[in-house]
C-alpha cells in the first residue's frame, strides 16, 4: 500500500464518507508507526544528541577553563571533583561550589575551537592562493612558450 493511499484512507473514515466497518485495521497501526517514527526522527533524536554533547562538554572541563553557568555566572574553574566544580569570580576571586550539571558553556574550549577553525579557513585560503599564483606562473610560461613556437614557425 502506498502511505498517502493510507492517509486518504484514514482521511476518509475520520470524515464520515467511508463506513467504519470497511477500513482496514493494519492500515491504521502502519499510521500510527509511521507517525511515531517521524515524531522520533524529528523531535527526540535530536534532543537525546543535543545531550550528548552537553555531557561530553561537562565531562571534559579541566582546571583552568572559563564556564558559564545556566545561572549566568561567570568564572574560572579552580577545583574539579566527581559531580561538582570549585569556580573562582571576579577580580576580587570568590570562590563557589556548583555541580556539573549547571555549567552551560566551556567558554575555553570554545575559544579553541573558534581559534582552529580561523586557522583552517586561513590555511585554506594561503592554499587557494598558491594554487592560483601556480596556475598563473603556468600560464605565462604557456604563453611564451607558444609564442616562442610561432616565432620559429614563422622564421622558417
Amino acid at each position: 500500500m502506498n502511505f498517502i493511499s493510507l492517509l486518504a484512507q484514514a482521511g476518509g473514515a475520520a470524515s464520515g464518507t467511508g463506513a467504519a466497518g470497511q477500513q482496514n485495521p493494519m492500515s491504521m497501526i502502519i499510521m500510527m508507526v509511521a507517525l511515531f517514527a517521524i515524531m522520533y526522527f524529528v523531535m527526540i533524536r535530536p534532543q537525546k544528541k543535543k545531550q550528548k554533547e552537553e555531557q561530553a562538554m561537562r565531562d571534559s572541563i579541566q582546571v583552568g577553563d572559563e564556564i558559564t553557568t545556566i545561572g549566568g555566572i561567570m568564572g574560572r574553574v579552580v577545583t574539579v571533583k566527581e559531580d561538582s566544580l570549585i569556580i573562582e569570580t571576579g577580580a576580587d576571586r570568590n570562590k563557589m561550589k556548583i555541580t556539573r550539571w549547571a555549567v552551560s558553556t566551556n567558554n575555553t574550549a570554545n575559544e579553541k575551537a573558534e581559534a582552529e577553525r580561523q586557522a583552517a579557513k586561513e590555511a585554506a585560503e594561503a592554499e587557494k592562493k598558491a594554487k592560483m599564483e601556480e596556475a598563473a606562473e603556468n600560464s605565462k610560461a604557456k604563453r611564451k612558450k607558444s609564442k616562442k613556437n610561432k616565432d620559429d614557425t614563422f622564421d622558417s
